[in-house]
C-alpha cells in the first residue's frame, strides 16, 4: 500500500465549489491484546482551512464491518433478507457484506472493532496524559449508543469516564440548498456534571458515523460552547465520507481545538442526490487491504446493464436501522437497490450462493 494524495472538487450548492486533498500515509503495523491490525494517517485539507486530521484502521473486526463476514444463513436470518423458505441453502458458513451484520450481532462487532481502535497507538499518548476526570464519551443517538466507547475506554485502561448523551437528528428543511435538511439538537443530557467537573473535561469523545456531515458539524459546536476547556476532540467515526469530512474540516472548532476523526478501514463517496447514501471509492489505494475490497466489489458483482453495484451500495443504508430495525435496514437496501439496479439484496444473497 503506497502514499495516497487524493485531490477532489465538488460543489456544496450552485454557488460554492469546495476543493482540497487528500493525504493518506502508508500503513503501519499496530499491536493489540485482542488481535491488532494496521493504522494510517492522513489529514483532509481544503482551501484556507486548518487540516482535518484523519486515522484509518484495519483489524479483523473492522474488516468484517466494511467488508465481507462469513455467516451461516440460518432460517432467522434468510427471513430478514427475504430469502423463500424454498430456496436451497448450504449448510456451510456463507460470505455477506458488512450490511447484512444486522442488529446486536452488528453491535457487538462494532464494540469489538472500537475496543481495538480505543487501544491501539494513536490514541495511546492521550490516555497517558490525561486523567479518567479528564475524559467524556458523547455517544449521538441514536447509533453512536451502540459503539461502546466508554466501555472500550473501560476495557482498555480501567477508565470510568462520564457519558453524556446527545439526540441529534436531520429533520426536512426545502430551504437548505441541495440537502433539504437541517439538525435538530433535542437532547444534551450534561446537567448530572457540575461546573468544576465540566471545567475538568479536556478531551471530547464523540460517537457517531458522517454522511453528509450536518450533524457532526453542529454537535462539535455545542459540545465546544458547553466545555470550554477541550484541548482536542476524538471522533469515532466508523463509517465516513469525503464530504461529510470537508463540513468537519471547515467548522470553527476545527480551527482553534484539534479535532480527529478515527475511521473504519477507508472513507467513503457521497452519491447524489441527497448524498446521504455513501459508497466505497473504485480505488485500490483508499484501502488499507485493497483485496478485501476486491472481493467485496466481486461478491456485488454487476446488474443486468454491466454496472457495478458496489459503486452504489451504501456502507451504511438505513445506519441507524441496521442496528435498531434490521426489518427496516432491508427495506431501505431493497428501495436504493431496486431503483439504481432493479435487483434485490435476496436476488444478490442467491446468486453468490450458486456460484
Amino acid at each position: 500500500m503506497s502514499h495516497l494524495n487524493y485531490p477532489f472538487a465538488f460543489l456544496e450548492d450552485a454557488n460554492q465549489k469546495i476543493e482540497g486533498s487528500l493525504e493518506l500515509t502508508e500503513p503501519l503495523p499496530c499491536d493489540h491484546k485482542s488481535g491488532g491490525g494496521f493504522f494510517r494517517n492522513g489529514q483532509l485539507a481544503i482551501n484556507d482551512c486548518h487540516p482535518l486530521k484523519i486515522v484509518l484502521y484495519h483489524n479483523d473486526a473492522t474488516s468484517k464491518f466494511i467488508y465481507l463476514h462469513e455467516n451461516n444463513l440460518d432460517a432467522n436470518l434468510l427471513d430478514i433478507i427475504g430469502v423463500k423458505s424454498d430456496s436451497p441453502i448450504p449448510s456451510a458458513p456463507q460470505n455477506l457484506p458488512g450490511q447484512l451484520c444486522l442488529g446486536s450481532d452488528r453491535a457487538k462487532l462494532i464494540g469489538d472493532a472500537v475496543s481495538e481502535i480505543i487501544g491501539a497507538l494513536p490514541l495511546a499518548s492521550t490516555f497517558e496524559h490525561y486523567k479518567q476526570q479528564n475524559l467524556a464519551v458523547f455517544p449521538i443517538a441514536r447509533e453512536g449508543l451502540k459503539y461502546q466507547v466508554a466501555e472500550a475506554i473501560y476495557s482498555n485502561y480501567g477508565y470510568y469516564c462520564d457519558e453524556i448523551v446527545l439526540d441529534a437528528h436531520h429533520v426536512f428543511d426545502s430551504s437548505v440548498p441541495v440537502y433539504n435538511r437541517t439538525v435538530e439538537l433535542t437532547l444534551f443530557k450534561d446537567k448530572d456534571l457540575d461546573h468544576a467537573q465540566k471545567e475538568n473535561i479536556s478531551v471530547a469523545f464523540l460517537a457517531d458515523s458522517i454522511a453528509s456531515g450536518l450533524v457532526m458539524k453542529e454537535v462539535v459546536a455545542r459540545v465546544s460552547e458547553r466545555f470550554e476547556n477541550l484541548k482536542q476532540i476524538e471522533v469515532i467515526s466508523p463509517l465516513a465520507t469525503i464530504r461529510g469530512l470537508c463540513r468537519l474540516a471547515q467548522s470553527e472548532v476545527n480551527s482553534h481545538v484539534p479535532v480527529r476523526v478515527h475511521v473504519f478501514e477507508t472513507l467513503l463517496n457521497a452519491l447524489p442526490p441527497d448524498f446521504y447514501y455513501s459508497a466505497h471509492i473504485p480505488v485500490p489505494d483508499f484501502h488499507i487491504r485493497p483485496d478485501l475490497e476486491e472481493e467485496y466489489r466481486a461478491w456485488w458483482g454487476k446488474d443486468a446493464a454491466g454496472n457495478d453495484i458496489a459503486d452504489t451500495a451504501c456502507a451504511g443504508y438505513g445506519w441507524s436501522e441496521v442496528f435498531y430495525s434490521p426489518r427496516k435496514q432491508i427495506q431501505m437496501m431493497n428501495s436504493q437497490l431496486q431503483s439504481r439496479h432493479n435487483m434485490t439484496i435476496a436476488e444478490i444473497v442467491l446468486r453468490n450462493i450458486k456460484k
